[in-house]
């Protein structure tokens, strides 16, 4: 590989100084760092970019592989190998052997192709649990260790992600809640725990209350588990919700925001809320959600003495002008 090759030569004995000074440890955390740019990149829909930021985070793989070549441990081809064996491991319905003469289901538009499709897909979801589970067992035989179910979950990940995945794993040994709803009452009592250790003023205490909230964001990320949605996902789009309501309280507020008082303060954020409201009402364009919110709305339209006044007018003319248009959405076509 050309990339490997280069990067040998500027992490070799005439290449760049930096670069021969790096270690495991000192490069993990640009890792990290590249990942998220990715995952920015991903989210932002910035395609260009994307392409860029794969290569920096691909450039870590080589820096990594490097380094331990150096160290005589592996090579970037045996990464490679290890990748391309894993693959084969996986999808035994794909890649693994078959008979001589066996042909691979030619895709059509038939139900029969559609339920075969859908048994392949169980079938491989099945293979892989059964693989890595088979895999981390033979990797602890040698050990006095017992491999648990929850061992390939890896600790290096964000702490929701690794909550979801601990839930999910659990799930499948019978271990769960039996619905959404069942969490509620659960989240009300660790609400009232961490209430009872934080009330503490016994800084001792401070561990007890660090447990406390972490048992309850666990029980909150499991919620949304069962709710069908990813924890770190609704904490990415709440802080994003969070960082424009907040940016519209600094350009409404004539003054400093520190300068003003707590009513002050509530009134802006308000006004930034019910801005923002509008906005996503007419750019999702979904009826059921608009007539739910309307009444809200409605109610809260009042006179106000913040910058963000609330037009009653102008919020029809932008739903009507919004809703007043024609789209289809399979044979049907819908009109306000």
């Amino acid at each position: 590989m050309r990339v490997s090759a280069d990067y040998g030569a500027a992490a070799g004995p005439d290449g760049c100084p930096w670069d021969r000074e790096q270690t495991f440890e000192t490069i993990k955390k640009y890792t990290l760092e590249e990942t998220y740019e990715v995952f920015d990149a991903i989210e932002r829909r910035d395609f260009p970019h994307l392409a860029e930021e794969l290569g920096d985070l691909l450039l870590q793989v080589i820096f990594y592989a490097e380094m331990a070549a150096n160290q005589g441990e592996f090579t970037i081809a045996d990464v490679l190998d290890h990748l391309n064996r894993k693959l084969v491991r996986r999808h035994p319905h794909v890649l693994g052997k078959k008979p001589q003469g066996q042909r691979a289901t030619r895709p059509t538009w038939t139900r029969r192709w559609r339920m075969q499709r859908m048994e392949r897909l169980r079938q491989c979801c099945g293979n892989w649990e059964e693989i890595k589970l088979a895999r981390r067992s033979r990797r602890c035989a040698t050990t006095a260790n017992k491999t648990s179910r929850l061992d390939g979950v890896l600790r290096g990940i964000p702490a929701l992600s690794e909550a979801a995945k601990l839930g999910a794993k659990a799930q499948k040994a019978g271990f769960d809640w039996q619905s959404w709803r069942d969490l509620l009452p659960k989240v009300a009592e660790e609400v009232a725990e961490l209430e009872a250790e934080a009330a503490s003023d016994d800084p001792a205490r401070k561990v007890l209350v660090e447990a406390e909230l972490g048992d309850l964001l666990f029980t909150v990320v499991n919620l949304g588990r069962h709710l069908g949605v990813d924890a770190e996902m609704a904490l990415r789009g709440c802080n994003l919700r969070f960082r424009e309501r907040f940016r519209e309280m600094e350009i409404a507020s004539e003054k400093p925001l520190e300068e003003l008082e707590l009513d002050e303060l509530e009134a802006l954020w308000s006004a930034a809320k019910k801005s923002w409201a509008i906005r996503m009402i007419c750019a999702v364009g979904r009826r059921g959600w608009l007539n739910e919110r309307l009444f809200d709305l409605e109610q809260d339209a009042k006179p106000t003495s913040s910058p963000l006044r609330f037009a009653p007018a102008k919020v029809w003319t932008s739903w009507r002008r919004a809703f007043n248009c024609r789209w289809k959405h399979g044979a049907m076509t819908r009109a306000m």
